[in-house]
């Protein structure tokens, strides 16, 4: 990365510096995280980041899944190559709105395995987010890897007041690990925006009966039980397989379809959690005035069902409030 990165005209900044200056131009930053592998974090984190980018805001997508990244392939951009701009690497453009670092374009051989213990992976992390030209934006979304490893522990401890989506499929072994990553990121601080249950159902395409493959409301009593915002399901559509293998997210590639949809309306759960965690937030008003909504309580940390009433915007349900 270093030789990336030699171009660049640096100040003589600390890391330190590099990165509280990339910090204090985004608004927002949003880990996708996962007890364990194979739940579909990476295709959450993509498809977040690309539909946020499509309703206009200003996304970057930091994948720092160092041994298995896979965000340039589901985005189509794994061919292209990083460059030098004047104050250091300039992210990949995947859509108008979306810049893209990803470890997968460090690494000349695609089949090549990175072996590299922790320290090796925090320096890089740390490059990521002081390296990288990532410019004013509304959210940085970062795809870590599964567990509470080096790589969620760095990125707690280098961007303070992170929030937290947590992937799961419904079934119990795959819910054992999504509690720890809730308490994982309790204990260090970041606010759970939620939890995702994903792949809850497949639809037979001969009958149209419903098939739970995974069992299916895992997700929701976990997030229940766990006293955190449950923010959706995702069901099992071949065409996320086809997308995510094509390069199109589905969230754009297929917008009518069932996960399109229902994802959509996770990213509007998600946004009005985000709202409710603004200052000046009490038990009885939401952010400007309106009324709290389901979330984490900012004074308490305990979850309130206010009739499902965004406390951006007062809207009840799906507010669509970007």
């Amino acid at each position: 990365m270093d030789d990336t990165n030699s171009g660049a005209q640096k100040t003589g900044a600390s890391d330190g510096d590099d990165i509280r200056n990339t910090l204090s131009r985004i608004k927002n930053t949003i880990v996708v995280m996962s007890g364990k592998g194979g739940v579909g974090k990476t295709t959450v984190a993509a498809n977040l980041a690309i539909g946020l980018a499509d309703r206009g805001d200003k996304v970057g997508l930091m994948d720092i899944d160092i041994h298995g990244p896979n965000v340039p392939k589901m985005l189509g951009i794994e061919d292209e190559n990083l460059t030098s701009g004047e104050f250091g690497i300039i992210p990949i453009k995947a859509h108008e709105n979306l810049s893209v670092m990803s470890m997968a374009h460090l690494i000349r051989d695609k089949d090549a395995a990175v072996i590299w213990r922790g320290p090796m992976k925090i320096a890089a992390i740390k490059q990521f987010l002081g390296d990288v030209e990532w410019g004013d934006l509304d959210y940085l979304v970062i795809d870590l890897p599964p567990g509470t490893g080096d790589e969620p522990l760095s990125i707690a401890q280098q961007i303070p007041g992170a929030h937290a989506v947590i992937v799961t499929t419904p079934q119990d072994v795959a819910l054992l690990d999504s509690r720890r990553s809730v308490n994982f990121a309790r204990q260090l601080g970041m606010n759970v925006l939620g939890i995702v249950e994903n792949m809850a159902g497949l639809e037979c395409p001969h009958c149209g009966e419903n098939i739970d493959l995974f069992k299916k409301g895992g997700g929701e009593l976990a997030a229940s039980d766990l006293n955190v915002p449950f923010l959706g399901r995702l069901p099992i559509e071949p065409s996320i397989v086809r997308s995510g293998d094509s390069g199109i997210p589905f969230i754009i590639g297929h917008p009518t379809s069932a996960s399109a949809l229902s994802f959509n309306d996770i990213i509007d759960s998600m946004i009005c959690n985000l709202e409710q965690e603004r200052p000046e937030v009490t038990a009885d008003q939401g952010p400007a005035g309106g009324p709290a909504g389901k979330g984490n309580h900012p004074e308490h940390g305990q979850q309130e069902d206010h009739g499902g009433q965004c406390g951006g915007c007062g809207h009840g349900g799906s507010c669509g409030h970007d």
